[in-house]
């Protein structure tokens, strides 16, 4: 897999939780857990199940990244 997004962690799928149309997968990376919200569809086709480590992936590309403090 090549991608032009340059931050792509490596994680195991730990949660799947499907909606109506999109589902939310949580997904762990060394400890910290990343959420993603995708098609049902895209969770069939990328044949995502809870515990499925190769090739799960969560990528991110953005034109800005946010900080917030309390």
């Amino acid at each position: 897999m090549k991608l032009s997004a340059r931050n792509q962690l490596k994680g195991r799928i730990v949660e799947i939780v499907k909606g109506a149309t999109t589902s939310h997968v949580r997904i762990d990376v060394n400890g910290a857990i990343i959420t993603s919200a995708i098609t049902n569809e895209s969770v069939a086709d990328l044949q995502l199940e809870v515990g499925k480590t190769a090739y799960a992936y969560a990528v991110i590309k953005a034109s800005s990244v946010m900080v917030g403090v309390d």
